[in-house]
């Protein structure tokens, strides 16, 4: 079903109940959203965390990528004060979608669907993705009448006017039927891009140092993992590292638009060749703009209690 301009999400202006479907295994950003939104409650309640699949030189297999991102999350809780008593975390699936039209089991699926079923359109759970749509895709797939209760708000994609439309991104391209199910499933949705919008939110060495080393066992931990992984791969030279996943998590936060700007748009659909091409007519909101300085200030107080 289309989404119409009308059922475009409003940016939220309370505290609002979500739930966050992270690969927190696969880079360093993901541990930054996870800590924004448990270091926000006046904001979020984040009611379950779901462990995303991802295959790349940091997995063997998709299923153990799940696996180290649910380990990955737990270690996350346990430094913002947290346990699975506080923010319940399921395992999500150890394979992609093999078809558009095949959910995958798994507890973190089961799971979105039954906390999605306690809300209304008019009250909806918030359902956050910041890898690999899987686990999201196969319950609306189970589930499809779960796209009246929830809004998607998903870093997902490039920007639709980057290299020609490329699409191949590494969350929506490393499983393209789930991604397909994402865009198409007819729930109110937030697209964050990547490349283009998105890649313009880095942070660099000397800042992570100067504003999260030694402050706090979280502060140090997320400078420290950053600060590793960009050394490792930047060979001697100076360098920058996006922290994509953070924005995201902060769309929740940002009643004003302090952070991001954004705005109705026909949503594109992401095609088999990596590219975009026109809809179905359905309607989302779509991120344009993120004023870096702004998120990333207030990012680092909330990291170091302030």
């Amino acid at each position: 079903m289309p989404t119409t301009l009308e059922r475009v999400p409003k940016r939220p202006t309370g505290r609002v109940d979500a739930v966050l479907d992270t690969d927190a295994y696969n880079e360093i950003d993901d541990q930054f959203a996870i800590a924004l939104l448990l270091k926000s409650p006046e904001k979020v309640n984040l009611r379950q965390i779901y462990a995303a699949p991802f295959f790349n030189n940091r997995s063997s297999s998709p299923a153990d990528g799940m696996e180290k991102s649910y380990d990955e999350i737990l270690r996350l809780l346990a430094l913002c004060g947290k346990t699975r008593d506080d923010v319940p975390v399921f395992r999500g699936s150890r394979s992609y979608l093999p078809a558009a039209d095949t959910p995958v089991e798994s507890e973190a699926a089961r799971a979105l669907i039954a906390i999605a079923s306690e809300y209304t359109a008019d009250n909806p759970l918030y359902v956050v993705t910041i890898g690999c749509v899987t686990n999201v895709a196969s319950a609306l797939l189970m589930a499809p009448e779960i796209a009246e209760k929830i809004v998607l708000v998903s870093l997902i994609g490039n920007a639709y006017h980057w290299d020609h439309a490329n699409a191949k991104e590494f969350n929506l391209w490393q499983d393209l039927h789930a991604s397909r199910v994402l865009f198409s499933c007819g729930a109110p949705f937030v697209q964050l891009p990547c490349m283009g919008v998105v890649s313009a939110f880095t942070t660099t060495k000397p800042e992570l140092e100067y504003w999260l080393s030694g402050k706090n066992p979280l502060a140090e931990h997320l400078a420290s993992a950053a600060i590793e992984e960009a050394d490792s791969y930047a060979g001697g030279q100076a360098w920058s590292r996006v922290i994509w996943d953070v924005t995201a998590a902060a769309w929740l936060l940002d009643p004003d638009g302090r952070y991001m700007k954004a705005s109705p748009r026909l949503c594109m659909m992401p095609t088999a060749d990596g590219t975009y091409h026109e809809g179905d007519g359905r309607y989302c909101l779509y991120v344009t703009h993120v004023w870096r300085d702004r998120l990333m200030t207030d990012l680092f107080r909330r990291m170091l209690g302030e």
